[in-house]
């Protein structure tokens, strides 16, 4: 739906529709998929105003990958604010002029998240290339920057501090060095200074074997609740990575990184002393699966489980989405990429927050808009408002391919419940053919689907076509298990993209 989507301006995004969207470079070049999981966003408040003019951070893509040569600033320097004002603003009619984006709007009762999820694990790598973090900012367009100061008519004066911003940006990347992967991944970073309350932490595997660790965040919180990030890549030493679709991190990104083994050395008396939250249990099977590789005993940890914390602060969604980090994104109007280990420590951070009260406290730097939102901005973002308020091309997305929601439903018995299944054969002509297998691994389809049941990854699996069931049912106790399942309770089951499915408990009625 996204890629047969005409690419537009980012001013005509509407303000009364939320869903999933996709963003356009300079180049035309499809680069990021986002949604507006959050109830207060829009697609116009996501992609015009927080992407286009938000703080410099990985959660505002466009003003991150333009921030560049003339058009660079430092945010909160307040030795340059003045320079860099103008060179932000300019910017920002940059991007309304050359940059585009695509939707598509879903009704508020999807499950936009993990619609959003899905979509990510199925696309090219070419366009999610922003959602790795793995592209450094773009070298300044020259001709077109030239060109636009020529047809904003800037004065002396704004041209001047362009200039000056302009050696400022080089200075700044000299003065940063390297910064791909490879050069730069080989030393841990170092940990915050505390004191805290209290840790989150989550990891990123490369493959199901969860000793497979790619990625390790933690979440760092002080007394007075502002949350500090520590995050590194790892290298777990496998040439098998089955998740790089859904985390964006790949065989090449690691290489160099340290391994777990001193990331462990790093952690385990960093962590000491304070409850570290998990959300769920895997991040801990995994740090103990890859402490068992490593002959070494786990970190003893004061381990806590932030799912338990969302139980009991909201009940009600429990069979209702459940208190998975994506139900949680789209329940409490959380901001953040899921499937980054630092962004989803902080998620759990502050899910934790939220349901102690403490939340009022957390400063969301990453998702701050600046000034010029607020109409403070100098000239050049006045011309950028003229300019957006003329008629433009009119640009109608072709016919979006419709998903067909529910496709099935299955009556759940005490032998299910038991055995870890669920029957498909009511529903089993609604799969495509090449996702349907025989009854061994030997005999396993071609196509595998994409089951998002709640959990930390997502299920993939082909379909045992003499039994009926999803031929991978290692996830299906932890489902039952957490949304408390019982016989006569119903399981439904959704298409939300191509060879992409929601699974969902429905109680059975009293």
């Amino acid at each position: 739906m996204l890629r047969a989507a005409t690419p537009r301006p980012t001013s005509e995004a509407p303000d009364d529709a939320r869903g999933i969207y996709g963003l356009f470079d300079h180049t035309g070049a499809f680069r990021y998929i986002g949604s507006t999981s959050s109830a207060s966003e829009t697609f116009r408040k996501r992609i015009h105003q927080r992407h286009r003019t938000g703080s410099e951070s990985t959660s505002h893509y466009f003003s991150r990958m333009y921030n560049t040569g003339r058009m660079w600033r430092l945010r909160n320097d307040p030795a340059t604010k003045a320079d860099g004002d103008i060179a932000k603003a300019l910017r920002n009619v940059f991007i309304a002029r050359h940059c585009a984006a695509v939707w598509v709007p879903l009704p508020d009762r999807a499950d936009i998240a993990g619609i959003e999820a899905q979509v990510i694990a199925l696309a090219p790598q070419d366009m999610i290339a922003w959602n790795r973090r793995g592209m450094d900012p773009y070298e300044e367009p020259t001709a077109l920057v030239d060109a636009l100061i020529e047809e904003l008519d800037l004065s002396p004066f704004e041209r001047a501090a362009l200039g000056r911003q302009l050696a400022r940006s080089r200075e700044d990347v000299q003065a940063a060095g390297p910064r791909d992967v490879a050069s730069t991944s080989g030393a841990l970073p170092k940990l915050p200074d505390g004191p805290f309350g209290f840790f989150a932490l989550d990891v990123e595997t490369a493959n199901h074997d969860r000793a497979s660790i790619c990625q390790v965040g933690i979440a760092c919180v002080l007394p007075d609740d502002r949350i500090e990030t520590w995050v590194t890549l790892v290298d777990p030493g496998t040439d098998r990575w089955v998740f790089s679709g859904l985390h964006g991190i790949t065989r090449d990104m690691v290489v160099g990184a340290p391994t777990i083994g001193e990331v462990l050395d790093l952690l385990e008396a960093g962590l000491a002393g304070r409850p570290v939250y998990q959300h769920s249990g895997f991040d801990r099977s995994a740090i103990r699966a890859a402490s068992a590789t490593l002959g070494r005993q786990e970190p003893g940890w004061n381990w806590q489980n932030s799912v338990t914390v969302a139980r009991a602060a909201w009940p009600e969604l429990k069979g209702n989405g459940g208190h998975g980090l994506a139900s949680l994104k789209q329940h409490l109007g959380l901001r953040f990429e899921h499937h980054d280990s630092g962004e989803d420590a902080r998620a759990a951070a502050e899910v934790v927050l939220r349901a102690e009260g403490g939340a009022r406290a957390v400063v969301e730097d990453f998702d701050v808009i600046d000034e010029e939102d607020a109409g403070n901005s100098p000239r050049a973002a006045t011309n950028v408002r003229s300019e957006l308020s003329s008629p433009l091309a009119d640009q109608t997305p072709e016919a979006e391919t419709p998903i067909r929601g529910l496709v099935g439903r299955s009556v759940l018995t005490q032998g299910n419940l038991n055995n870890s299944h669920f029957y498909l054969r009511d529903c089993i002509s609604s799969f495509p053919k090449e996702t349907l297998g025989g009854g061994n691994r030997a005999s396993a389809a071609a196509r595998t689907l994409t089951i998002n049941w709640g959990g930390a990854l997502p299920a993939v699996t082909d379909i045992d076509l003499t039994k009926k069931i999803f031929r991978d049912r290692s996830w299906v106790r932890s489902f039952f298990a957490d949304n408390g399942a019982r016989a006569g309770d119903i399981v439904e089951i959704s298409e939300t993209a191509p060879f992409c499915y929601q699974v969902t408990l429905v109680r059975a009625s009293a």
